[in-house]
């Protein structure tokens, strides 16, 4: 699709007129006529306005002339899971796994291979293959290549193990000792857990990018614990195979 067919879809889409979406974005509704028809193409920041508002990639409202990576681990990029920076934009370098609200999750290379292993192998893609091929194209990503300049000097490294010297601190009993932290998703980890009441009650914002892992339950081979943390809590559950029948635990603000 052209930038012309996809700002008059996205327009459509989501309700709005020229005219209100020329007032959202600071321009007349002249101005959105000409993008819709092709005569001009917005300037760069209206671009960054547009992108904010659909919640898209600049490169998707350019009509996607770019093939988008994660520089920090490969994963092809689509808008659904494009990094945020603090400020809601999108950052279309990084997934938002490796890149949370301006905070880069991953300073080890090694820890980042061994959580992308089990996704990325297959029958036909062992994961001795999976590794090598990780382990060849990871140093060619920008992130990897300039991690000297980009890193925080180890800060949000001591901000997990904090994180988990708390969590080990609670002693949940069957919990095993915690040992990583990843970078969850919402969208991937948000689940329903019933209330007393009988009230079903999500706690996680599905676009956010939390830590947290998995571990086995001591008491019940079906079930696993299931730890999340960031700044603000704890939250500890545990739940049957793909998250079946969740069941809270703890939930502590930090």
């Amino acid at each position: 699709m052209t930038t012309k067919e996809i700002i008059l879809e996205l327009r459509t889409k989501n309700g709005l007129s020229q005219d209100e979406l020329a007032q959202k974005v600071f321009v007349t509704r002249q101005a959105v006529s000409r993008w819709e028809t092709g005569e001009t193409v917005p300037n760069t920041e209206t671009l960054k306005l547009l992108s904010a508002l659909f919640h898209v990639s600049i490169n998707t409202l350019l009509g996607s002339p770019r093939q988008l990576i994660c520089q920090c681990c490969g994963m092809p990029l689509e808008d659904a899971i494009i990094s945020k920076e603090k400020d809601g934009t999108l950052n279309e370098d990084y997934c938002q796994w490796c890149y949370a609200d301006g905070t880069y999750t991953y300073s080890d290379m090694d820890d980042l291979i061994e959580v992308c292993i089990p996704h990325m192998a297959s029958a036909s893609f062992t994961e001795a293959q999976a590794r090598a091929y990780m382990k060849e194209n990871l140093p060619k990503l920008d992130y990897w290549k300039r991690y000297e300049q980009l890193s925080d000097g180890g800060q949000f490294e001591a901000f997990k193990q904090q994180l988990i010297d708390e969590i080990n601190a609670l002693a949940i009993e069957g919990m095993p000792k915690l040992e990583k932290l990843n970078a969850l998703v919402g969208s991937y980890v948000n689940l329903p857990y019933r209330l007393p009441s009988g009230t079903q009650v999500k706690f996680l914002d599905d676009g956010t990018t939390y830590l947290g892992n998995q571990l086995p339950c001591a008491f019940d081979a079906e079930r696993c614990f299931g730890v999340l943390a960031n700044m603000d809590f704890i939250l500890i559950s545990t739940y049957g195979r793909d998250g079946a029948d969740p069941e809270l635990v703890l939930y502590k603000k930090r």
